[in-house]
This record gives structure tokens, C-alpha cells and sequence, in this order.
């Protein structure tokens, strides 16, 4: 049976080479959309680098660790990154706390986690990891942050021009971005609130390209002496009826923060609750806010006020019989701004 399990895993790693190329970013096209030869105003100088770094985190092979710290939190990352020119392909491995393997193929990621004497194989839509911080799409991020020259530091052992990136309004934080001088990988980020300090830090302890590569590397370490078990998948859907048994009222937006749009939503079954739970992602470009809609559950209080933890804000409140939460990097403001915008249909 353990070895169903194991066969299970490695099959499960496998079927991501083979999904087709034409869901994986074009990054090809990216490659090769000429860069103006014109002179250019400051501003623009410093957004074509940032685009430059956004698309070579997808475009170059590179393997490297790097460090993500967050208050007293601090976790190490090994990340293999290969490009063959139609798709990518990628390899996280947390080395400290509990261990976890990351996978990725375009935009979907399978995610191995010990659980107790099992291991969970989890399905994820695709986010952005570092050093992917940045979409290749620029418009929305010039729409809220302007940018800033800074200096030039070694990070990693490799020269970088800081750019800052600073918030147009109180509704989002500001970031610091270190990219590399030569090759445009972004090598380090830094999330700053509006005392300035430092909320959330990632960056590169070890980086270095790769030329050439196999793909050998692109299956999970397997412990026999565990079972492998695959996650069980909740029902989705990208529209709250989809169903036809969803016990969430009707519902809209009235008005969001400035600057932030609505990149998607699904609902979904979530073990122990009773009824489904809406869950939808706003973002600016950079930062993404989660709002979760559910029924007030009979018999347990609903929670109300806000809360930080670390750099994330939570901000909850009930409107209409339905618990209103409001999760994200991001100021006080702005989630609290979006929780009051819902309203429920008559």
C-alpha cells in the first residue's frame, strides 16, 4: 500500500510536465518585445527596469536560497528556477521549521507537507513567488506607487540598484526592491508600513544562473517510511451560485479602496463549516487583499474589530446574518474600507 502511496507522489510531480504549454505565461513574447531606444524620462528609466526584473524572474534558470523574515519569524528557501523557452518550471524546499516541498508549472503549484506519519499532497492555483513579486503587467502598480532611485548595494555577493516604490496614498505600504545590476533578477524585497519600518524582508543569501539543466531535479524527495496521501479537494466555483445550494445572501461591492480590482473569487467548501464560503482577491498590482463571506454559524459569537499579526491586517465585522472578513498585507484602512463596502441585496 505504501508503495501506491509513493507512486501516487511521484506521478502526481510528473503530470505537471505534462500540462499544456499553452496555460504557462508567454514569457517568449516578453523576451522579445523590443526595449525603446528613445531617451526617456527618469521615472520611465526606473519602471523599464522594474519590468525588466519582473520578466526575468520567469525568463532566466537560476538556483539559489534565500531568507524570508517577518517580525521574530525567519525560514530559509531553496529554489531551483529553469525556463526552457515555452514554460517554467520550479522547486521550492523550506530547509528550516517543517520541511515542505514546493512545485510549480505554470500556474499551478503541488505542495508536499508532513503531516504527523503522512504526507498531505496539496493542490494550489498559482501565486507570486519571490523573486516573481512583480507582475509583467506594470499598469496597475504605476497606477498606485510611484518610483524612487536609491543606492546600489551587493546583495548576495551581486551589485543591485535599490528602487523604491512609494504608495500614492495611506492605502497600501511602501516597497524596497533590489535588482540586479547585470542580469535583472530581482534579489530582494522589502516591504515598508508608514513608520517606516520594515515589515516584511526576502532575499537572496546564495544566487547563481544555471546554463544548462534537466529536469531530474523536478520530483519530490520521497520517505518510504511515510504514507502519501492526497488532499481532498473542495467543491469551486467562480460564482457564488454556482451551485444552486449557496446559503450566502446575494451580495456587492458598494465602492473599493482606490486603486485595487477584483482578480477573482471562488466558493467554497470548507471543512467543519456548514455552508460554503466566498472568498475573493483584490489587489493593486502588488498588493492583495482576501475577503471572506460566510454565514453567521448559530450558537458561536462572530468575531468583530481589527487585528494585526505580524504584517497582515484583519479586520472582521457581521452585515446581514453573514461573518464579513477582510484579510491582507496591507494598512489598516484598507481592509476595513473594504469590509464596510459590502452589501447585501434586497
Amino acid at each position: 500500500m505504501r508503495t501506491k502511496y509513493i507512486a501516487l507522489a511521484l506521478t502526481f510531480a510528473s503530470a505537471l510536465l505534462a500540462l499544456n504549454h499553452a496555460s504557462a505565461v508567454n514569457i517568449s513574447d516578453l523576451i522579445n518585445t523590443p526595449v525603446t531606444q528613445a531617451k526617456l524620462a527618469p521615472s520611465e528609466e526606473l519602471w523599464q527596469t522594474l519590468q525588466k526584473a519582473a520578466v526575468a524572474a520567469h525568463a532566466l534558470s537560476y538556483q539559489g536560497i534565500f531568507t524570508y523574515q517577518t517580525g521574530q519569524q525567519s525560514k530559509s528557501v531553496q529554489i531551483t528556477h529553469y525556463f526552457n523557452g515555452q514554460g517554467e518550471f520550479a522547486r521550492n524546499i523550506v530547509l528550516d521549521a517543517t520541511p515542505r516541498e514546493v512545485f510549480s508549472q505554470g500556474g499551478d503549484l503541488v505542495i508536499y507537507s508532513p503531516r504527523n506519519e503522512k504526507i498531505v499532497i496539496e493542490k494550489r492555483r498559482g501565486q507570486n513567488m519571490f523573486p516573481a513579486v512583480l507582475p509583467t503587467n506594470l499598469n496597475l502598480v504605476k497606477e498606485n506607487y510611484n518610483p524612487r532611485l536609491g543606492e546600489v548595494e551587493n546583495v548576495a555577493g551581486r551589485p543591485a540598484q535599490i528602487i523604491y516604490l512609494e504608495p500614492k496614498d495611506n492605502l497600501r505600504y511602501s516597497y524596497r526592491l533590489w535588482v540586479d545590476s547585470e542580469y535583472g533578477l530581482l534579489l530582494k524585497s522589502a516591504m515598508i508600513n508608514g513608520r517606516n519600518e520594515t515589515m516584511e524582508q526576502i532575499g537572496f543569501v546564495q544566487v547563481s544562473l544555471l546554463n544548462k539543466i534537466d529536469l531530474d531535479w523536478f520530483v519530490p524527495t520521497i520517505d518510504s517510511t511515510k504514507s502519501y496521501v492526497m488532499e481532498e479537494d473542495a467543491p469551486t466555483a467562480t460564482s457564488s451560485k454556482a451551485d444552486g445550494k449557496s446559503k450566502v445572501a446575494a451580495w456587492k461591492i458598494n465602492g473599493l479602496p482606490s486603486g485595487y480590482r477584483k482578480v477573482d473569487q471562488v466558493e467554497r467548501i470548507v471543512h467543519g463549516k456548514t455552508a460554503p464560503v466566498v472568498h475573493v482577491i483584490f489587489s493593486d498590482g502588488l498588493a492583495s487583499v482576501s475577503l471572506f463571506i460566510e454565514p453567521v454559524i448559530k450558537g458561536i459569537k462572530p468575531k468583530t474589530g481589527h487585528m494585526l499579526v505580524g504584517n497582515t491586517s484583519f479586520y472582521s465585522s457581521v452585515n446581514n446574518g453573514h461573518q464579513i472578513t477582510v484579510v491582507g498585507e496591507v494598512p489598516e484602512a484598507t481592509v476595513a474600507q473594504i469590509a464596510n463596502a459590502v452589501s447585501f441585496k434586497k
